[in-house]
């Protein structure tokens, strides 16, 4: 099956695929980045068919336009997926890398050379840094320079905090100054800077709040209430039969109005869909600091903001739709 998933991946434009691979490098995905995109591929396209297929079905929606649609969505979301891994990652070696930097140079105190404090520090509560510290020990086992080992290991994660402390440690060997002291001092730096975080975080809950409620439940209310403003308009002024001599001394022209209530609401859908998108990029610029961290907040606002509008349309339409003759 490989085989066969490295002949979809050929379909992406070399560009793109390198894009992905360099993704997928920051990632704990341990397959051939050429597989992992051929499966995108090929869940794209089956999925999208059979999501198309369904919704022209049931729905009389043209299948060419919802196959493509679908499939695009499903790659979107696949690539949404690695980011949200490669930020992931990040951030829980960053969460771990003061504890395992302040083991390290206890052991360095105890009189232990600076590849055996480093393979000595690899313990099962970092997660993912014992599994990169693992890598590094299997390389210093085998001959490589520790410097190297390191620098490699900060090439393979996505983290500037991370990149820092590995060229503070390659200095501190390079030197021959008192390496302990050095770790030392970047464990408590970057503690401050969590810290740090966690109040910024706190400091900012309110706009998330705010944001996220607005985006997901004001917003979908309000469209529910518009849309059924728009029907009763729409059937208001279909009911008005006016004589033609009349309607000429009008300064307005009363005409039919075209707008269907289908499209309304398709509009609606679209419109909520892409405001939760901006949202979510705002919600994480906010909150983390970076766009791309508030994807993970797309999902959810979609999934409360369509239902939420067509759950407002519908308790609108039966409490109060019996006042107007539609």
């Amino acid at each position: 099956m490989k085989n066969v998933y490295r002949i979809f991946a050929k379909i992406v434009p070399k560009k793109v695929l390198g894009k992905i691979k360099n993704s997928l490098r920051y990632t704990t995905v341990k397959a051939d980045a050429e597989v992992v995109v051929g499966i995108i591929i090929f869940l794209a396209i089956f999925l999208g068919f059979g999501f198309g297929l369904f919704l022209s079905t049931f729905f009389q929606q043209s299948l060419g336009l919802t196959f493509p649609s679908a499939a695009v969505l499903i790659i979107i979301l696949s690539y949404v997926w690695i980011v949200l891994q490669v930020d992931k990652k990040a951030r829980l070696i960053e969460e771990s890398l003061p504890d395992a930097l302040q083991l390290m140079a206890s052991n360095l105190r105890a009189g232990m050379t600076p590849d055996k404090a480093l393979l000595l520090s690899s313990r099962p509560e970092f997660g993912i840094l014992k599994d990169e510290l693992d890598i590094i020990g299997k390389k210093i086992t085998l001959g490589k320079n520790i410097g190297a080992a390191l620098t490699e290991m900060s090439q393979r994660v996505k983290s500037r905090r991370l990149s820092r402390a590995v060229e503070l440690i390659n200095s501190g060997l390079e030197s021959g100054g008192s390496l302990a002291i050095l770790l030392e001092t970047t464990a408590n730096t970057l503690s401050e800077q969590v810290l740090v975080d966690k109040k910024i975080k706190a400091g900012v809950n309110m706009y998330v709040i705010f944001i996220f409620s607005a985006a997901a439940v004001i917003t979908p209310f309000l469209f529910g209430l518009s849309s059924f403003l728009v029907d009763i308009l729409k059937s208001s002024l279909s009911q008005i039969d006016l004589p033609s001599s009349s309607t000429t001394a009008l300064p307005i022209n009363i005409g039919e109005i075209k707008i269907t209530s289908t499209f309304v609401i398709q509009f609606i859908i679209t419109f909520l869909t892409l405001n939760g998108f901006m949202a979510s990029l705002l919600l994480g610029l906010i909150s983390k600091g970076r766009k791309r961290a508030g994807l993970s907040y797309f999902i959810p606002l979609i999934l409360l903001a369509i239902p939420l509008f067509l759950l407002a349309r519908y308790l609108i339409k039966t409490s109060i739709g019996g006042l107007f003759d539609f």
